[in-house]
């Protein structure tokens, strides 16, 4: 459902990119958060918790609830799915249905952050992962069911990037809360994530360097062409199987000389993580499992779920700058934080209103030289 990593560039600056897969189409939203916006985050039967934004947020949000004519949708309605704030902190949601389990016990009075609220608290608040971490141990965060998705408590976990290279993974298995250091950078979806750290032990075999050469017998054995390193990736789109390609390409590839070419690096390495629509699919008697949003689900043709990209982010952690592009399109559109900084209110614009299409060349080929 999810892939989540993060790149360095050959001077050790950090990039961060994830892509995001669902069954359906949903309302995304790109907010801007500017310094001093107010979110009251509220658990039924526990105290809420108020807080003001202390740094510029740009966001990829959905909407918690469905519209209605007497009640339209507004901005504390939209919780941040992805998203990075003006220090080059980072978050991002991404699926994992063993979060659930009911409520952590808290004292009455102690201020309770729901999980949907996660994202604006991380990066309205922080400007690093040691912050985040930091406050994290005194901060009660419970899941709490969710009306759009049918009442499931929210089956995500989180995870937290920084300019430093630092991470954080944020997990709820089950209802209880862990925080765990992420010395590789990589996330998917199940199991919890110190499963995948020791699953990474069954391939220290992997090397990026091709072994096109073997003797068998008196037969000497050639490779005909390039690429056979990567022969022992796991070749599925599961969870499992992601983490560890995500974990090789993270690692393995050329580190760009430049900030624009990290950011073109990037995306190359996303785009192994891209998934059209049809490649697998899910009939519902076989027991397939996919998030299903209340009032949005797709009248499909097929009788049958697909996973696709619904978009890729790409994050660039010191020049502030943040792309994005939805399955309509392969060009990123960008936001830049920095410029973005000097506006006091909130912006939204619709994920749907980018432009999917590259510039049209024709009149540039016709007009260029003979």
């Amino acid at each position: 459902m999810c892939t989540s990593l993060s790149y360095r560039d050959v001077s050790g600056k950090v990039y961060f990119g994830r892509t995001l897969e669902l069954t359906v189409e949903l309302p995304y939203e790109i907010v801007w958060f500017p310094i001093g916006y107010s979110t009251i985050s509220q658990i039924e039967g526990a105290a809420p918790i108020s807080f003001k934004a202390r740094h510029g947020v740009l966001a990829v949000t959905m909407p918690c609830r469905l519209p209605s004519a007497d009640k339209p949708i507004g901005f504390a309605d939209l919780k941040v799915l992805e998203g990075m704030n003006d220090a080059g902190l980072t978050f991002s949601l991404l699926s994992y249905p063993a979060a659930g389990g009911g409520h952590r016990s808290v004292v009455a009075t102690q201020s309770v952050l729901g999980a949907s609220d996660l994202g604006a608290w991380v990066l309205g608040q922080f400007a690093n992962v040691a912050d985040v971490k930091a406050a994290l141990a005194d901060q009660p965060v419970v899941v709490q069911p969710l009306a759009i998705l049918g009442g499931v408590e929210s089956p995500f976990h989180y995870v937290v990037h920084d300019a430093t290279g630092a991470a954080l993974v944020i997990e709820f298995n089950r209802g209880e809360m862990s925080v765990y250091d992420n010395p590789v950078g990589v996330m998917t979806n199940g199991p919890e994530f110190p499963w995948h750290l020791t699953n990474l032990n069954n391939y220290t075999f992997l090397s990026n360097v091709d072994t096109s050469v073997a003797n068998f017998g008196g037969y000497k054995a050639v490779q005909p062409d390039s690429g056979i390193a990567t022969a022992g990736l796991p070749a599925s789109n599961t969870s499992v199987g992601r983490f560890v390609r995500a974990a090789y390409y993270a690692q393995h590839t050329e580190k760009a000389a430049t900030p624009d070419a990290a950011v073109g690096t990037l995306a190359h390495i996303l785009n192994t993580f891209d998934r059209a629509r049809g490649v697998t699919i899910d009939y519902p008697q076989e027991g397939g499992s996919h998030l299903e949003v209340e009032g949005l689900k797709e009248e499909a043709a097929a009788s049958y779920a697909t996973e696709f990209t619904s978009w890729t982010s790409l994050s660039d952690l010191d020049r502030k700058l943040f792309f994005i592009r939805d399955y309509t399109g392969l060009n990123f559109t960008r936001f830049n934080l920095v410029a973005l900084a000097g506006l006091d209110q909130p912006r939204v614009i619709p994920l749907k209103a980018l432009s999917p299409t590259a510039p049209d060349a024709t009149a540039a080929l016709a007009e260029a030289h003979h």
